[in-house]
């Protein structure tokens, strides 16, 4: 479905844009996803939406089949989220130990508290991070919007199966200059 509407109270979620992880190849530039999610971040500051930066540090307990990529401890400055954000005293930050940004988190609680009915998601990894706050937002009510020229993975097959099968099912995708052309003509409440 293509991108249709904003809700006036609409916040900006951000997964994993940070030190730890920055270094790892991905499909697509990470300097243009930092510079998208930075211009998406710009937008919703300027209007006064909230913007959640999201950190990861560690991961769900249990078994898997395949190896961690990290473990503990964590190199000094895993989690600092990069400096191109321009992280801002009234961004929400939120540290996760799953997949997604609403387990076992309070982020759920923070967005409600603020009124916020509708999120934007951008960040890495597409197949993972992304797609499971998407999944755990749409679960918990929030109409959900996916900024796909504002994410990447490290899998093109992950990357392109979430945004061809699994999004569409989630919410509505566009740009980010699509996202923040509609957000300029969005009423804030």
């Amino acid at each position: 479905m293509a991108l249709t509407t904003l809700d006036p109270n609409t916040a900006l979620i951000v997964v994993d844009l940070q030190k730890g992880l920055v270094g790892v190849p991905v499909i697509h530039p990470i300097g243009e996803v930092v510079e998208r999610s930075r211009a998406l971040a710009d937008s919703f500051r300027a209007r006064r939406l909230p913007v959640v930066l999201v950190n990861v540090l560690g991961g769900a307990p249990g078994r898997t089949e395949q190896p961690r990529r990290h473990e503990n401890p964590f190199p000094e400055g895993f989690t600092d989220f990069l400096p191109e954000l321009d992280r801002q005293s009234d961004d929400i930050v939120v540290t996760k130990r799953t997949w997604g940004a609403f387990a076992s988190t309070d982020l759920e609680t923070q967005l409600k508290a603020r009124g916020v009915t509708q999120v934007v998601i951008a960040g890495v990894a597409t197949g993972t991070g992304v797609e499971s706050t998407a999944r755990q937002a749409y679960e918990l009510g929030f109409n959900v919007t996916l900024a796909l020229d504002a994410m990447t993975d490290t899998r093109p097959e992950a990357h392109d199966y979430s945004t061809r099968n699994v999004f569409p099912r989630l919410g509505e995708t566009g740009t980010s200059r699509e996202i923040i052309d509609l957000l300029q003509t969005t009423r804030s409440a």
